[in-house]
């Protein structure tokens, strides 16, 4: 089986859709990621997030965006932000019923990006462009 046949069999396009669906419903209520959200529309950010996860599962390749360590650079996001984020998407696979081998692969992938996208400081992160500010919520009380 290739793996394309392998992606389609684990639910394809339409499960990435309804996971981020509920995923980004999630985030855009919670009261700390939400604040990196402030100024993109939802259905972009879902619309990204279903072409990435395409390609990087095995599908076909649309995604056009950037790396995300390169996405996320202008971004403090501590250990807890990522952990809360986390759960919200083990959340959101359930509500779905994901497949147990996509929400695996999907686990995997997004825990190896946890070295490059978490940050002990704000030192730590650069701005994508002069006039644009680094992303730096503390956690709401």
């Amino acid at each position: 089986m290739n793996k394309l046949d392998e992606f389609n069999r684990i639910g394809g396009r339409e499960s990435l859709i309804a996971i981020n669906k509920v995923f980004y419903d999630k985030v855009y209520k919670h009261p700390w990621l939400k604040l990196y959200f402030l100024d993109i529309p939802q259905q972009h950010i879902e619309d990204q997030q279903v072409d990435f996860m395409q390609k990087v599962l095995g599908g076909e390749n649309l995604y056009v965006g950037k790396a995300p360590p390169i996405a996320h650079n202008h971004m403090f996001i501590p250990e807890e932000l990522f952990d809360v984020r986390k759960q919200l998407l083990i959340d959101s696979f359930e509500e779905v019923g994901t497949h147990p081998k996509m929400k695996n692969k999907w686990l995997n992938l997004d825990e190896s990006f946890r070295r490059v996208l978490v940050k002990k400081s704000v030192n730590e992160c650069q701005r994508r462009f002069a006039s644009e500010a680094i992303l730096n919520f503390a956690k709401p009380k």
